[in-house]
């Protein structure tokens, strides 16, 4: 039997059928008997031993293909060596096999833990805001490729600030019941692997912004990084005002995008990064609120915490509700929106404070919830509402974009607009210059007696 197997041109099945007649032989359960034919009694037994020494070949699976592979090559060598070589390639295919499935299910382990590590929702609804600043900062025709660009590179840039804050709370974490199942404190995903996602995430981000938007968007975006991971983060644990400085995190993002559609911060584009600030208060008190145990397990230090009754959260929430009525009315006086935006806003905003309203005069769970929930549609809305009612915008100067052809045409006809405008103010000046140069009486005088010859005066100029 042996010499028939050396001559077969497969070694590697030539081994493995020697190992496992050696397994088999040693366990005492494969008593060979060679005769004529080679044949071996008791195969059941062998079916046996295999399965169980299938861990020092790989798995069951692979090695019940061996064994019905070894019985039919056993019945006689008249066709051995055609035998072992579909034995040993069975055993490669499904060697094949088990790597691909190995590999494929890496890729959606580390791909459902980045996506967790990334806070992928979040993410984006800061790309949706990003995009909003960047179509309320273009013309009347809106560069659909750089606003790709830009929700490309807000999107890597929003992953990695989430990704190093999860990295710096990893112990927080753990003690809390809404966050201990995220990637890290379960041991899911490794540190230096969350580290290497961070970087690679804001460094890509960055470097994206910058090459197919400007320089001032991809400083914007490098510096909210810093400041969400090196002041916002560790603020959690120290005083409460991390609520108003986490929500300037929140805030840049549709500066981002006004930026990277003008290539200038100008008070026009502040109003949807003001619009962002003071929607985030009353929404993260009410989530605060409703989270005030869990974050007091993970030590965060919030207002919540220290307000046993909860009147002075739930007055922030009204406050900061009140602060946002004006922000549609401003939106129209400079040019951004129509008015109609004023009107939608102020009903918007009613909308949120009747909740925060409620919330104030009866603090429950309840109630706290009806607010979060209205915060959440409140967003949404109004940005929607905002592009729908928007002006274009335009640059007179035409430093930092390049206007298009119906831009220009919109500006000319603005222009020829305005210059019938003055045109119009200075004939009236002129006439009434020449009417306050006349005697009064003496001109009427004129009229009434049209046999007196008509008085003639000296202008003044």
């Amino acid at each position: 039997m042996a010499a028939i197997l050396r001559k077969s041109s497969n070694k590697s099945a030539y081994s493995v059928l020697l190992k496992c007649v050696s397994i088999a032989s040693a366990s005492h359960c494969l008593p060979l008997n060679e005769n004529g034919n080679g044949r071996v009694r008791h195969l059941s037994s062998t079916r046996r031993c295999f399965d169980l020494h299938t861990t020092s070949l790989g798995s069951s699976s692979l090695f019940d293909s061996s064994s019905r592979t070894l019985k039919h090559s056993l019945k006689g060598f008249g066709g051995g060596v055609r035998n072992v070589a579909s034995a040993s390639a069975t055993l490669g295919d499904n060697s094949v096999v088990l790597k691909s499935k190995g590999l494929v299910e890496s890729i959606q382990h580390h791909g459902q833990c980045f996506w967790e590590l990334s806070k992928a929702r979040l993410s984006m609804l800061v790309v949706a805001t990003s995009g909003a600043g960047f179509v309320l900062g273009s013309g009347a025709s809106v560069d659909w490729a750089a606003l790709s660009w830009t929700c490309a590179g807000t999107m890597m840039v929003a992953a990695s600030a989430n990704s190093f804050n999860q990295i710096f709370e990893v112990s927080n974490d753990a003690k809390m019941k809404r966050t201990m199942r995220r990637p890290l404190p379960r041991g899911r995903l490794s540190i230096p692997s969350a580290v290497t996602w961070a970087m690679c995430m804001g460094f890509t981000g960055s470097v994206l912004l910058a090459l197919k938007a400007n320089v001032l968007a991809a400083g914007l975006a490098t510096s909210n990084i810093a400041f969400y991971a090196l002041i916002y983060t560790p603020l959690k644990q120290i005083h409460p005002i991390n609520t108003w400085v986490g929500a300037i995190v929140g805030a840049i993002p549709p500066l981002i995008g006004w930026a990277a559609a003008t290539g200038q911060v100008t008070l026009e584009g502040l109003v949807l990064p003001a619009v962002l600030y003071f929607w985030q208060i009353p929404h993260f008190m009410a989530l605060a609120y409703l989270c005030r145990n869990d974050y007091a397990a993970g030590g965060f230090k919030m207002l919540s915490l220290l307000d046993s009754t909860g009147v002075k959260t739930s007055l922030v929430a009204l406050r900061n509700c009140i602060y946002l009525l004006p922000a549609g009315f401003v939106a129209y006086h400079w040019n951004i929106t129509s008015v109609w935006f004023g009107l939608e806003t102020a009903l918007l905003t009613s909308g949120m404070g009747a909740a925060a309203l409620l919330f104030y005069f009866n603090r429950n769970t309840k109630n706290a919830r009806r607010l979060f929930h209205a915060s959440i549609l409140y967003l949404p809305l109004l940005m929607i509402g905002m592009l729908f009612h928007r002006f274009p915008h335009t640059q007179l100067d035409g430093a930092t974009t390049n206007l298009g052809e119906s831009d220009n045409m919109a500006f000319e006809n603005a222009e020829l607009v305005d210059s019938e405008r003055s045109e119009g103010r200075n004939v009236w000046r002129r006439y009434a210059r020449d009417s306050s140069s006349r005697p009064p009486v003496a001109y009427a005088s004129a009229a009434p007696f049209p046999f007196l010859p008509v008085p003639v005066f000296s202008s003044a100029d």
